[in-house]
């Protein structure tokens, strides 16, 4: 019978199924720990750091680079927790990393000489370019304030108003005297309206925005109707914006500052600092940035005192003759300036 024998396979043995193995992600979840170990090493070993170690690392990478630097010397610095200590360091005009040299250090006197002259032309350029634009801006200011000054002087209300030019912009000072406000209240008064009826055209027409300032004198009276001078400078301000944004004004444009009695226009000692100091100040505020801004004052020269505003006629008197007493120079205080001490803020 040949039907086993036909049935075996060649080569004397049978052949079996390869088995499976079910175990394979073992190794890569081995690996996974292992990099995950390693990663753990590495950020303990960089949060103990060995000062001595460091110090070495730092003199070779110092001495390789031919640099001296702060990190490389082991200087205290921020994350030393001494967030208070700093070092200024001098950066070399004339450095070129790219070739290795070091500016100014190796050249020669007149090229060092050069290098000076240019930073200094530099720096005078600047400044010119500065005074000539806060001197621009001055002479805005005092058109503003001739404007502002010939409306006064129609309504024959140019003694109650002073100006000023500082590094804010115009400086338009209503002493209050029983004239704009009583004492110790925030209600405008008839004859406070009349005046600001006279500015606040000339301020509608301006781009500029408008600060108004209220102050209190130094006596020291109780507030009846308010718990300091802080609240009535301020309600006075208040009152005075409230009044310009129902005449024209935008809102947009207009903020209310109380200073109480911390800004005194004159020395309290004065006897008319009970008058002066109590007063608002309606600011036309310069659109100088800050650097300029700071050189208004220096660049209005005698306005930037407190004066009687000048009219269009005394500009052109002024032009035309030389004066004894100069256009824009401060006068004597006005009658409702030296009146008797007021009981009130």
């Amino acid at each position: 019978m040949s039907s086993g024998g036909a049935k075996r396979k060649k080569g004397g043995h049978e052949e079996h199924e390869e088995h499976v193995n079910h175990e394979r992600w073992l190794v890569s979840y081995a690996d996974m720990l292992t990099l995950l170990f390693v990663l753990f090493v590495v950020l303990f070993s960089m949060s103990s750091v060995d000062q001595k170690k460091f110090a070495q690392l730092a003199a070779g990478l110092s001495a390789g680079f031919g640099a001296q630097s702060v990190a490389f010397q082991g200087q205290t610095s921020a994350l030393d927790g001494s967030g208070s200590s700093s070092e200024i360091v001098k950066i070399d005009p004339g450095a070129n990393p790219s070739d290795g040299s070091t500016g100014t250090k190796n050249m020669s006197k007149a090229q060092k000489e050069a290098v000076d002259r240019a930073v200094q032309a530099q720096s005078r350029a600047e400044a010119s370019k500065e005074a000539t634009a806060a001197a621009k801006e001055a002479a805005n200011l005092k058109a503003v304030e001739k404007k502002i000054s010939d409306a006064l002087k129609k309504a024959k209300l140019l003694d109650q108003v002073k100006f000023a030019i500082d590094q804010r912009g115009l400086v338009v000072t209503v002493v209050t005297n029983e004239v704009v406000f009583a004492g110790d209240r925030a209600d405008l008064q008839p004859g406070g309206a009349r005046i600001l009826d006279t500015i606040a055209p000339a301020l509608a027409q301006l781009p500029n925005n408008v600060e108004v300032d209220g102050n209190t004198n130094q006596l020291k009276a109780r507030t009846m109707y308010y718990p300091s001078g802080w609240e009535l400078s301020a309600a006075r301000a208040s009152t005075v914006v409230r009044y310009f944004t129902d005449h024209g004004l935008a809102k947009n444009r207009m903020s209310a500052v109380g200073f109480s009695d911390t800004h005194p226009l004159i020395d309290p000692k004065d006897p008319r600092a009970v008058t002066m100091n109590r007063r608002v100040d309606v600011v036309v505020l310069t659109t100088l940035p800050a650097d300029e801004a700071a050189l208004l004052p220096s660049a209005a020269g005698t306005d930037s005192k407190l004066h009687t505003g000048a009219t269009t006629p005394a500009v052109t008197s002024t032009a035309s003759a030389t004066p004894s007493t100069p256009a824009g120079t401060s006068t004597t205080a006005p009658t409702a300036d030296t009146t008797t001490e007021a009981p009130h803020d």
